[in-house]
């Protein structure tokens, strides 16, 4: 297959760390589509909120930052109208920013596929009635999330059930479960909006955790905590072991909304169970919950299997990535890895990116 086009610098996703970055990029003078390209797979901007259920609203998971320069637009996610599906309302804002910026995103993208050729970067892509393409470039600045890379632990029996079990990245509406029982599992904010949309709902409702919930009585974020959660994720990074999640570090601040759930009962949160039957979970102590549906609101893992040929992993499983840079090989850049994903972590990580990326050029 022969090149299709070449520049110097190709971003995988458009999301909030790809739209950052270019950000950065473009206000160091480099020309987006000619200096460099940015790849996103959604068929709409809005990176994975897009792809978010229709009853998350903003303010009730973790935050959403502005984007760098968002306040040229007269945007900001603290007064957006949190009436609207939270999908809705990032797509709008995401948009509206791609063209204020002229970033000139190349959608949808799927890239399949990174590699070396000679001294060259080649990135394999398919897009729909295209089909294969390959771009070539100096560098490569991985910005693909985690949506794309649903985690389910495994739990004996799992395959037995008779019912269905699904992912967060699955929900789409609370309606979908009316009249069924459902568990839920998960220690995290997905699986606490699920319950109380489902409260009313679903025939019955229980709720699993691997961990106990570690309430944080404020509905601010802490940050001291937040900090060491994320001094966690970037230690982590460094050292290329598999990421922390960042909520076990935080605490899940009690909203509230939240308050009023866990007074009603709704939000009381059982060990997790000992294995899964065909009708429903057996937990440690022999007792049995029949449930119809398992929703697993049990996170993501980094979106990084097209860069496998790069031969980035360290022996412990994860990047080792430092300040969004591998340091297994300086081309590549990753950014909204480890603690740059985090709501601290990710508002300076573009223009960290962007310089070192300029200095490379």
């Amino acid at each position: 297959m022969s090149s299709d086009a070449s520049v110097p610098v190709v971003i995988i996703g458009a999301g909030q760390a790809g739209l950052a970055v270019a950000y950065y990029l473009r206000t160091f003078e480099l020309v987006p589509g000619r200096d460099f390209v940015l790849f996103d797979r959604g068929p709409h901007a809005g990176g994975a909120w897009q792809h978010r259920w229709a009853g998350l609203r903003l303010g009730s998971a973790h935050r959403v930052n502005d984007l760098p320069g968002m306040s040229e637009l007269g945007l900001s996610f603290a007064t957006a109208d949190r009436t609207r599906p939270a999908m809705d309302v990032v797509t709008e804002y995401y948009r509206r920013y791609e063209e204020h910026f002229n970033l000139r995103v190349v959608r949808p993208v799927t890239v399949t596929a990174v590699f070396n050729r000679s001294a060259d970067l080649v990135i394999r892509s398919a897009s729909p009635g295209f089909g294969d393409h390959e771009t070539t470039a100096r560098l490569l600045v991985n910005a693909s999330g985690t949506w794309g890379a649903p985690f389910v632990p495994h739990y004996p029996g799992a395959a037995s059930f008779a019912g269905q079990q699904l992912h967060t990245s699955g929900y789409r509406a609370a309606g979908d479960f009316a009249g069924r029982r459902v568990v839920v599992v998960g220690g995290g904010t997905s699986a606490i909006g699920f319950l109380l949309e489902l409260e009313h709902v679903a025939a019955e409702l229980t709720w699993a955790s691997r961990r106990p919930i570690d309430w944080v009585h404020t509905e601010q974020l802490d940050l001291e905590g937040a900090s060491a959660a994320v001094a966690a994720q970037d230690e982590a990074a460094r050292s290329g072991r598999a990421l922390p999640s960042i909520v076990s570090g935080t605490g899940v601040p009690v909203s509230r909304r939240i308050a009023a759930g866990i007074e009603r009962g709704v939000l009381t949160a059982r060990p997790m169970f000992a294995s899964i039957e065909p009708t429903g979970v057996r937990w440690a102590d022999g007792s049995f919950t029949e449930a119809d549906v398992i929703i697993w609101a049990t996170g993501f893992r980094p979106e990084v299997r097209h860069l496998a040929r790069l031969r980035l992993r360290a022996k412990d499983g994860g990047l080792v990535v430092g300040s969004g840079a591998s340091w297994t090989d300086p081309r590549i850049f990753l950014a909204g890895y480890g603690p740059q994903a985090s709501t601290i972590g990710a508002h300076r990580a573009g223009r960290v990116i962007a310089r070192q990326v300029l200095a490379l050029l």
